[in-house]
């Protein structure tokens, strides 16, 4: 069955997933106009959707002749550049060598073919034959030769459209592109919501939920990072639209440096969404033949809430976006010595944690900073990735070789792309960081961004790290980036092409990326900026799971987590169980109920063990013993959030289902409690009505459709924050 159709009387391009309809035609002038995304409409044409009106102050092509009818400002199209007469927020600008801007882009050729499209240095969605179809549509400015080719990749069984963009200069003169979106998406009304998700540096993607207005909302950053501030991942939806109810559609920018995405409700209540890298500090210059590809956006449709979305996002990245071996397979449990040790150990006392690890059951220890260069803090030592033996007496391959005779497996944390001014690195280079000429430079963590655009800087700093990998036989590697990114500029490139430096330092990233998951293939990557400041879409092509935030707070991982689910896999969030009071709250919560949250992302410990109790050490055993029993749910299952940390005050509790429904656990935090308590009853979902499920802990029995219609008491305890804890397994 085909799944994408040019009907070539009609002009219209058909798209079709299992739940999923997107429709555009060739109308007018070469004009490609978008006409519909949303529900199934089968091989029906929607082409009645668009009415053509003289509207004032809405000026027409000059090849419309006296058609007063056919303007680009009120149009909804595909693809749009600057200079035509649409005034709205667009995909494409350029100027052009004469120093003029105008882009009018028309229909050419298209190409439909098996497969998906793939990008060249980018990260991007994968799928064979079997699994995708392309579309590949060229629109063209007859003036200057410039093609743009529109990408779009459909995966029919996952119910996800990707889209990118390659721009090239076919013509004889220099063109410099200084706005390339990766998309644009234009809706027939402005009656929808924006949920986005906010935050900071240790309180990352905080949902948000806001009505469209007339005039341009953004989210976006232009930190060199995708950033804790903002995430690249927006959902449009109605205003009546719930977890379990309504139309929503959601856009994953696979991109983690600078971008933008904006929305304009304009003057005749059309909505227009574009996405892709942020037009701030970027330019692109193109000479005869030279080509640009943009990132990618992966887009989805339900029909039937935020939930199914979610659930769509979830299984599209795992099966075709995250490449690693670990995506559907066990993990191994460890402990980070971070907030153990912080920069003051030494060989003797990572042995004894790891020691106690193996005792409790964790199969790896993992190394954090400082084990490198002049390291006793984060004043110095970034680029000098060699061992510090002052620290680690014997070197690193000795410590590493005792722990793996204890059967621990061993990982390290590394910071590839920063340097210090305190280093051997810098007073050799000093011109191997961004810095602008005759400017002081700005520090932040007392470090600076290496210029990375650089190919001998990527490959110097890889090949340091190759040698300490490859002396340890490290099983875990952790990719952390502490840093924001400025001073953009690089010595190495002439000023015309300094508007290039942010997306090639992106590119420059993926390529080291790239080369150490080709090297290493068996290695359990993480990646990491100061905990969620990179959790993107594309950061999870080179990585399998992403360290979701440096706050290890229990009750803030509530929100950090529950925002983070809306467009990541449960399994992409590095979790840990971390000591109490807190590190960075001051918090105390019980260790079931600190478990209980990190079982809700891939699980792990980030404390001291040598000074956990016996009892501590118990429970500890316990939950780890527990947290591999379910691990496969958190890997492979659905999961529902039946309770947001935004709304409810009382309780947060959220809900794994395995694909086949034969089992479910629901987990919770009690956040308060009060003398004469009220009963809080919650609804379970995903399971299958007429089938009967057994309580495993009182061994009671329920039909699935009175755990989900009639709904399940929540627990009365004493004290705050207290877990809560339901596992039911479908019996005959």
């Amino acid at each position: 069955m085909k799944h994408i159709t040019y009907n070539e009387e009609t002009k219209v391009f058909r798209l079709n997933t299992n739940n999923s309809s997107y429709q555009m035609q060739v109308r007018e002038h070469a004009t490609l106009v978008h006409l519909y995304y949303g529900a199934n409409v089968g091989d029906t044409e929607v082409t009645h959707r668009i009415i053509s009106l003289d509207r004032g102050f809405s000026g027409n092509p000059y090849e419309a002749g006296e058609d007063r009818t056919f303007s680009l400002d009120v149009l909804p199209q595909e693809y749009s550049g600057y200079g035509n007469g649409d005034y709205r927020i667009n995909g494409m600008e350029v100027e052009h060598e004469d120093g003029s801007d105008a882009v009018r882009l028309c229909y050419e050729s298209h190409q439909i073919r098996k497969g998906k499209y793939s990008l060249s240095g980018l990260p991007a969605m994968y799928g064979d034959e079997d699994e995708a179809e392309t579309l590949e549509i060229v629109l063209c400015d007859n003036i200057s030769n410039l093609k743009v080719h529109l990408l779009y990749g459909v995966f029919p069984k996952l119910d996800v459209i990707t889209r990118a963009v390659r721009i090239k200069n076919e013509g004889e003169k220099q063109i410099t592109i200084q706005r390339a979106m990766s998309m644009e998406m234009d809706y027939p009304n402005k009656n929808m919501d924006l949920i986005h998700f906010y935050g900071r540096h240790c309180m990352e993607r905080l949902k948000e939920r806001l009505p469209l207005h007339h005039g341009v909302q953004s989210v976006e950053s232009k930190r060199g990072t995708s950033s804790h501030q903002h995430n690249p991942f927006v959902i449009l939806c109605d205003k009546k639209t719930t977890e379990t109810h309504g139309d929503c559609y959601g856009f994953a920018l696979v991109y983690s440096g600078n971008y933008r995405c904006e929305i304009e409700v304009d003057q005749m209540e059309q909505t227009r969404l574009v996405m892709g890298i942020h037009p701030y500090h970027f330019s692109y210059r193109l000479n005869q033949g030279d080509m640009f590809e943009t990132p990618e956006v992966i887009i989805a449709y339900s029909a039937e809430g935020l939930g199914r979305l979610s659930h769509i996002y979830h299984d599209a990245y795992r099966s075709n976006l995250i490449r690693s071996k670990y995506v559907n397979t066990p993990r191994p449990i460890l402990v980070n010595n971070w907030e153990a040790t912080y920069f003051d150990f030494n060989e003797e006392k990572l042995f004894n944690i790891a020691k106690e690890a193996k005792e409790i059951g964790l199969d790896m220890f993992v190394l954090d900073d400082g084990w490198f260069g002049k390291r006793d803090s984060d004043y110095s030592g970034l680029g000098d990735w060699t061992v510090n033996e002052e620290k680690i007496r014997g070197g690193l391959p000795k410590l590493v070789k005792k722990i793996k005779g204890i059967g621990m497996k061993f990982g390290i944390w590394i910071e590839p792309e920063m340097i210090s001014e305190d280093s051997e690195l810098y007073r050799k280079h000093p011109d191997w960081c961004l810095r602008i000429p005759e400017r002081h430079m700005n520090r932040s963590r007392h470090q600076l961004n290496l210029d990375i655009t650089r190919k001998e800087v990527r490959e110097y700093v890889m090949g340091q790290i190759f040698k300490v990998l490859d002396s340890c036989s490290v099983d875990y590697v952790k990719w952390d980036m502490n840093r924001s990114v400025d001073n953009v500029y690089s010595l190495a490139l002439p000023k015309e092409r300094q508007g290039e430096v942010f997306h090639r330092y992106v590119l420059g990233v993926y390529e080291m990326m790239e080369a150490l998951v080709q090297r290493y293939p068996d290695i359990l990557f993480e990646n990491c900026s100061g905990g969620g400041g990179r959790f993107d879409a594309g950061m999870l092509y080179y990585s399998p799971q992403i360290w979701c935030s440096d706050n290890t707070d229990a009750i803030d991982r509530l929100k950090i987590q529950y925002g983070t689910s809306f467009g990541y896999p449960i399994s992409t969030m590095g979790a840990h169980l971390s000591v109490c009071p807190n590190h960075q709250t001051g918090r105390t919560t019980p260790q079931e109920t600190r478990g209980i949250v990190a079982s809700a992302g891939t699980f792990g410990f980030e404390l001291d063990l040598e000074h956990m109790s016996a009892e501590e050490k118990e429970l500890a055993k316990k939950q780890i013993q527990e947290y591999k029993a379910m691990e496969h749910l958190v890997q492979t299952g659905d999961y529902h959030r039946l309770s947001s940390p935004f709304k409810n005050r009382d309780y947060v509790v959220w809900q794994f289902v395995s694909k086949d429904k034969k089992e479910t656990i629901v987990h919770g935090v009690m956040l308060r409690n009060e003398a004469n308590p009220h009963i809080h009853l919650i609804y379970l979902r995903g399971l299958e009505s007429e089938a009967v499920y057994k309580d495993m802990e009182t061994e009671k029995l329920y039909t699935g459709a009175a755990l989900m219609k009639a709904g399940m008491p929540l627990p009365v305890k004493q004290g705050d924050f207290t877990p809560i804890q339901f596992r039911f397994c479908k019996v005959g």
